[in-house]
């Protein structure tokens, strides 16, 4: 089931804005939350995901159609600014 995990939380993490940002702050802690929420993670594939760039993340997402995105209404999103401004 690992696995299964290991594909869902890569797709949470290029399709959503907020987790994105709190993954590339504190990549571990956000990984320890989502195990206490049950999601399976091995040692290994924590290391793993934690050895990737941020900017990795980052670009990646930015590729996506919006469509496919769950962008930020957090008010220190740059996306938040532009849609108010």
């Amino acid at each position: 089931m690992s696995q299964r995990h290991v594909e869902l939380l890569i797709g949470r993490l290029l399709t959503d804005d907020d987790l994105r940002s709190e993954f590339t702050r504190a990549p571990f802690e956000t990984l320890a939350a989502f195990c206490r929420q049950g999601w399976e993670l091995s040692r290994g594939e924590i290391d793993a995901l934690t050895q990737i760039d941020a900017d990795f993340w980052r670009l990646v997402a930015s590729r996506l159609p919006s469509r496919l995105r769950r962008c930020s209404l957090a008010s220190d999103s740059p996306r938040a600014s532009r849609r108010t401004a």
